[in-house]
């Protein structure tokens, strides 16, 4: 071989090299990981959000429920029930980092949008807990009703939303000062809020009642109670949990828990247009970075399922641990 042939040999190589380099990066950045709380083994499981394969499991504590991840998908914080406790895990060592005193009983928890407060519910005391997250310090306490649950933040950080099981109310939480300014009776035992991306409404599920309430978030009326009805399927088994909205706005995904069912709403005419059955008893959901992909915890077949959003169909389900409850994604 002459030395011209060489070097074009060598150059060929060294572009392949490169592309399948790029390639190799460019498959890198896209992965993204999915944290799952299990409740009954104390553990977060960490699944890969492509290969759906797990990754890590973390032991972090007692009863792990609600879970979220920072603005900065820095750190995954995780509510430890029994403990009375919040777990901080990095999101890249995969390791706890720190534990925060939360009150007792905390159920769910979120974040104001720049990072720096947190606002828990704890079930046991009626209150709310405000932490400043970098530094743990607890630095209000808000009375609301009975057996706090759902909690919900604005885009714009100006008003917390929390639910309370008992008192079937939504308590809105003027986040400058800490009041509560409005009241709302909802249908029985609420266990989730979540505002619409543009924060005009607040979406409430009520578990025993079997809706979803929407409030409007500026004058504090119900608009819409969205009703569920499947073929076959008891109504006191539909129980409204966990809401996710798609990237769009177009869609919500409402987990309907003992119905094994994910209800599909028009987020526009307020209609079911499906139901998607999962695993047994799904709680909470996440969606992919993308949108593309949705992730059901489903507590009694201690597995998530994959739902592909586009065609709205269960692709598969995958096991992590006992009782899976709550879930994260990591980009």
């Amino acid at each position: 071989m002459n030395m011209l042939r060489k070097t074009s040999v060598y150059f060929l190589a060294s572009l392949c090299l490169a592309s399948l380099m790029t390639g190799f990066s460019a498959g890198q950045a896209k992965a993204y990981l999915i944290f799952v709380t299990n409740e009954k083994d104390d553990t977060v499981s960490v699944v890969d959000g492509d290969s759906l394969k797990l990754v890590q499991t973390i032991q972090v504590g007692h009863r792990p429920r609600g879970i979220i991840i920072t603005p900065d998908k820095k750190d995954i914080v995780v509510c430890l029930g029994d403990d009375a406790q919040l777990a901080v895990i990095d999101a890249n060592s995969l390791k706890v980092t720190r534990l925060l005193d939360s009150g007792p009983d905390p159920e769910l928890l979120n974040i104001s949008p720049d990072g720096k407060t947190l606002y828990i519910a704890n079930e046991d005391d009626s209150l709310v807990t405000i932490m400043d997250y970098k530094s743990g310090d607890v630095t209000q306490e808000v009375p609301i009703g009975v057996e706090p649950e759902g909690m919900a933040v604005s885009p714009d950080g100006g008003m917390v939303v929390a639910t309370s099981e008992s008192t079937s109310m939504a308590h809105f939480i003027d986040a400058k000062n800490y009041k509560v300014v409005a009241n709302i009776l909802v249908d029985s035992r609420p266990r989730y809020a979540e505002f619409t991306h543009d924060g005009a409404y607040v979406w409430v599920s009520s578990e025993v009642g079997g809706t979803v309430s929407v409030i409007d978030a500026k004058t504090y009326k119900i608009v819409k109670v969205i009703n569920f009805e499947i073929p076959g399927v008891r109504p006191e088994l539909i129980g409204p949990v966990g809401i996710n909205f798609t990237k769009d706005g177009k869609l919500a995904f409402i987990c309907l828990g003992k119905a094994n069912r994910l209800a599909v709403v028009d987020t526009s005419s307020y209609k079911v247009v499906d139901y998607i059955l999962v695993g047994q008893r799904p709680w909470h959901a996440v969606l992919s970075p993308d949108g593309s992909k949705l992730y059901s915890a489903n507590g009694l077949t201690n597995d998530i399922t994959l739902v592909d959003v586009a065609a709205l169909k269960a692709v598969k389900s995958v096991p992590v641990g006992r009782l899976p409850w709550g879930l994260v994604v990591r980009p």
